[in-house]
């Protein structure tokens, strides 16, 4: 069992290069398929929030990436040259997707959505299914 000052040591180390990397563009998100049970790999935008990670499902709860965390919320996390272990759910409706739409509008505002699939930024930012990975630690 660990302690507690080590569970913190590691939760602040964590938080530390979450917060170094913020401004990163994109990080790799791995998800367990949820019929094969193969890594799933994806390059995706993110945030930080509160030293967690946030993701959008731009695509909607449709999305591959999103169907498979909701089958099981273990995930990988690549911020630069580190790999993260975590996990994932869906933001509750509320405070949590508010709180991630704000990151996640601050950061990538200036996109204004995509209309190849009819996605404008506001429904990117506060719409579309937004997802936090919480309990994060190094691999």
């Amino acid at each position: 069992m660990r302690s507690t000052a080590r569970c913190s040591d590691a939760d602040a180390a964590v938080a530390a290069f979450l917060g170094s990397h913020a401004a990163d563009d994109v990080c790799r998100f791995v998800t367990s398929g949820r019929r094969s049970g193969q890594p799933h790999d994806i390059e995706i935008w993110f945030g930080v929030l509160d030293g967690r990670v946030v993701l959008v499902a731009g695509n909607g709860p449709s999305s591959d990436w999103y169907r498979n965390l909701v089958a099981d919320p273990a995930v990988r996390v690549r911020i630069a040259d580190r790999w993260l272990l975590g996990r994932a759910h869906p933001a509750s409706a509320g405070g949590e997707r508010a709180a991630a739409g704000e990151v996640m509008g601050a950061k990538y505002g200036w996109w204004g959505g995509d209309p190849s699939i009819g996605l404008t930024i506001d429904d990117w930012t506060w719409t579309v299914p937004a997802v936090l990975v919480d309990d994060l630690a190094f691999e």
